[in-house]
Formats: structure tokens, C-alpha cells, sequence
């Protein structure tokens, strides 16, 4: 078990380090360096400072209950860093990705992917100028927190309704893709509202640029949860369970 879990993990290693070698334009969701008023920089890095918190106390939980967890908790994050990294040019002018975030929950918990979501963003930041340092309290928020916290809810709601394990995963990562951008929408509408028609306005604008593309890609990222969290159980790597249960 341990040595298939290190080859997924390798695999996924291999497949970041090509993206960060590979040359990209620095256009995506993730709001970039420097984009957001101070205040709501420093107000959404204190939104996100608590979960950041309650996810180390619950990764170290994990990790003291089965030290073997470690490689999968690896893999989970491995999978958000590359997913997230893919930038998707996008119809309306910006950029769209997945986020990766699904696995996480479903296997750990939303309060996990906090942790994870912030060695991500900071890497993406630091490495590939995707996203930043002070807009990281931001962009955790929407894709480490929210999101995630919603596709874990569609997942219970999922398993106490009785439906198929693939269809719970698939709606999961669907719904904490859409979420996360939906966030990112509010928050770029509520710092950067219409001069006219004001910040409602500013919202549903923001969401018209993503969700035309972001749709389909969501689509695309449940459909690949669903074949990972498939494999994974079939290789015995990972029990038919869920966090839930």
C-alpha cells in the first residue's frame, strides 16, 4: 500500500515540476499580487488565520492516529497544487482552472484542505506568479474554506440520501468548483464595486466572466475525482468510506 501511494505521489511530483518549468502568462482566478485594497488584504488574511489554525490541529490529529496517512495526505495536496495550476484560457477574457479540492474533503475533512489550500497558494505565489502574498488570505478563503466546506456538505448530503459513491464524489468537486469561484466573485465585487449600479452589480459581473467557462471545467474536475477516488479504492489504497461516515 505504501509503495503504490508513493508512485501516485512521485507521479503528481513529476507533473508539477513540468508545469513550473513550462512558460505560462500569470493570468488566472487566483486574485493576483497587489490587486486588492489593503483592507480587504489584511481583513480576509484575518478571516482566514483561524481555519488556517483548526486545519493544523486536525492534520496533526490525523497524523498521530496513523503516521501512514502521511503519503495520502501528500497525494491529496500534490492533486490540488496540479489541478490548480493548469490556467485555462477562458471565453469571456481571463483565465479558469480547477481546483483539486474534492479528494481532500472526502477523504479528510474540509478543515484539512485549509492547510493544504495555504502551502499551495503560497507556492503557486512564490513560483509560478500565480496568485500572491497578500491576496493568499483572499484566495484560501474562496478555494480552501468555502469551497470546500460546501462540496463537503453536498458529500454528506450525498451518503445520508443513498447515492452512489460516484456520484457523490462527482458532486462534491462540481459544487466546491463553482463555489470557489462564486466567492471570488463576491470578493472582487465587494472591493472593487460598480461606480454606477454598485457592488451587486460588481458581483454578477464577476461571475458572468467565470462561470461561462468554469462550468464545463467543473464538469471535467468531477469526472476526474471520480476516477481517482475510483482507482484509489480499487488498489485498496483508500477504504469505500468517507469522512462522514
Amino acid at each position: 500500500m505504501q509503495k503504490s501511494l508513493e508512485k501516485f505521489s512521485l507521479t503528481g511530483f513529476v507533473i508539477a515540476v513540468l508545469l513550473i518549468l513550462a512558460p505560462q502568462e500569470a493570468f488566472a482566478m487566483h486574485i493576483m499580487e497587489g490587486f486588492l485594497p489593503p483592507i480587504w488584504a489584511i481583513g480576509w488574511w484575518l478571516i482566514f488565520l483561524p481555519f488556517l489554525g483548526a486545519g493544523i490541529v486536525r492534520l496533526r490529529h490525523i497524523v498521530q492516529q496513523d503516521s501512514n496517512q502521511k503519503v495520502l495526505l501528500a497525494l491529496c495536496c500534490a492533486f490540488i497544487f496540479v489541478l490548480s495550476a493548469l490556467k485555462i484560457p477562458s471565453v469571456t477574457g481571463s483565465c479558469s482552472h480547477p481546483t483539486g479540492v474534492a479528494l481532500a474533503v472526502i477523504l479528510f475533512g474540509p478543515s484539512v484542505v485549509a492547510v493544504m489550500g495555504a502551502i499551495v497558494l503560497l507556492f503557486q505565489a512564490l513560483m509560478l506568479a500565480h496568485g500572491g502574498v497578500t491576496t493568499l488570505g483572499a484566495n484560501a478563503m474562496s478555494m480552501a474554506v468555502i469551497g470546500p466546506m460546501v462540496g463537503y456538505l453536498v458529500w454528506r448530503i450525498s451518503c445520508k440520501a443513498g447515492l452512489r459513491k460516484d456520484v457523490g464524489v462527482f458532486l462534491c468537486a462540481f459544487f466546491a468548483d463553482l463555489v470557489t469561484y462564486a466567492v471570488t466573485s463576491v470578493q472582487l465585487g465587494v472591493a472593487f464595486p460598480d461606480p454606477q449600479l454598485g457592488m451587486t452589480a460588481a458581483i454578477v459581473k464577476f461571475m458572468g466572466i467565470f462561470c461561462l467557462t468554469q462550468i464545463p471545467i467543473a464538469i471535467a474536475e468531477g469526472l476526474l475525482t471520480v476516477l481517482i477516488y475510483d482507482q484509489l479504492v480499487k488498489r485498496r489504497l483508500v477504504h469505500a468510506w468517507s469522512f462522514s461516515q
